[in-house]
């Protein structure tokens, strides 16, 4: 293999491909990011077995060929280059010791292992289904990823639900003390229409591994005017943004029946401006005791205010008075800090709406439409009161 492509282009390459390489020594190959030419095209994949990601960039191929090249030292080499009077090309050529790479003054010779030895990358073998605004999409995945399960006890929670209907698709995840939702509405812009109808009357639910959301907002950020084409098959999933291939086994099993814990209608509704709010459950998680790191929220809807109270033996006390707008009864409610701030941050909009039934049922944080003031239904984060 002998290749000249510009330096900007194979470092974005690396830099879409590494962070999927595996960092297990039972398997080297999978440390590996390989190299193949295609078409006067340079491929690049990388995969941990659980998430594949393909890159293509434009390249002047002088001789064919296929490598498997060490993805963290090949990372820092070409992010160590020198940038000042940079040469704006890299030259690539193989040999039988490994790939010799030159950029300008700096020269590297990196051993590599066979291209047979690298695992084939599943084929998309279907139309895509979907298509989304990156930036859109990346918003959504932000607003409930918190939520998922790191403990892998129960696989189907270290994953995010995503329920498809004919106008709205519906992300969630939950790890049984809280749970975020986003929705976001789709038209027949949006979907291949025919494909994607006979496909949810088959299944209209599937689970994708959080890490693999995680890669994809990562990827999305560097490529935000971007649009991700999504495609499903039965046990994959497949996302496409701007030449970017990104492959992913999707999590067996039944999501748990969310929808029945988020309440309809609640007893209390306060608003609070965001950063406000933000900062006294920052300072009172500051002062909470014990794992739980509990921290109580009173409202009190005549007097229009409410107060953050957090105290422990060791560290002392705390207490912030809020002033906001509420309309029904008066509550009393202990959270785990984490969890309440945690929501608190995925709030999109100036203001929050605290949603509240009673000191033991869940509790909605939602976002306000600034110009009417209305609570609004596309998101909202359930956290569950500590019951103390």
């Amino acid at each position: 293999m002998k290749i000249i492509c510009t330096r900007e282009n194979f470092k974005n390459a690396i830099f879409n491909s590494e962070r999927v390489v595996s960092k297990q020594t039972t398997l080297p190959i999978l440390n590996n990011i390989l190299f193949e030419t295609e078409r006067g095209i340079l491929k690049l994949s990388a995969t941990n077995l659980e998430i594949g990601v393909e890159v293509k960039i434009g390249a002047k191929i002088e001789k064919e060929g296929r490598i498997s090249i060490p993805a963290r030292l090949l990372s820092n080499f070409v992010n160590n280059l020198p940038t000042k009077g940079a040469e704006e090309n890299i030259f690539l050529e193989t040999n039988e010791q490994g790939i010799k790479i030159k950029s300008g003054t700096a020269r590297a010779l990196i051993k590599g292992l066979p291209a047979g030895e690298f695992p084939l990358i599943p084929k998309k073998t279907s139309a895509f289904l979907i298509k989304l605004p990156g930036q859109q999409l990346k918003n959504a995945i932000l607003q409930v990823i918190n939520c998922a399960a790191l403990n892998e006890t129960r696989q189907e929670l270290t994953g995010v639900s995503l329920l498809l209907t004919e106008k709205e698709l519906f992300f969630a995840a939950t790890d049984s003390f809280r749970l975020a939702e986003k929705k976001l509405e789709i038209t027949s812009k949006n979907i291949n229409q025919e494909n994607y109808m006979s496909f949810i009357k088959k299944k209209s639910t599937i689970i994708i591994p959080a890490s693999t959301l995680i890669e994809l907002s990562r990827i999305i950020s560097n490529n935000e005017e971007s649009t991700v084409e999504v495609a499903i098959e039965e046990s994959q999933i497949f996302f496409n943004i701007n030449g970017i291939n990104i492959i992913s086994r999707l999590i067996n099993g039944k999501y748990p029946e969310y929808k029945n814990i988020i309440p309809i209608e609640f007893k209390t509704r306060a608003v609070v401006e965001k950063e406000i709010l933000q900062g006294a459950v920052k300072m009172a998680s500051f002062f909470s005791a014990g794992k739980a790191s509990e921290l109580t929220l009173k409202i009190d809807p005549q007097k229009k205010e409410s107060r953050i109270e957090a105290r422990s033996t060791e560290l002392g006390e705390n207490t912030s008075e809020l002033k906001l707008e509420a309309t029904g009864q008066a509550q009393d409610v202990v959270f785990n800090a984490r969890y309440l701030l945690d929501g608190i941050n995925t709030i999109a909009t100036s203001q929050v709406a605290i949603l509240i039934n009673s000191p033991f049922a869940p509790v909605a944080l939602k976002e306000i439409n600034e110009q009417t003031g209305e609570v609004l239904d596309s998101f909202v984060y359930i956290v569950m009161p500590i019951k103390s």
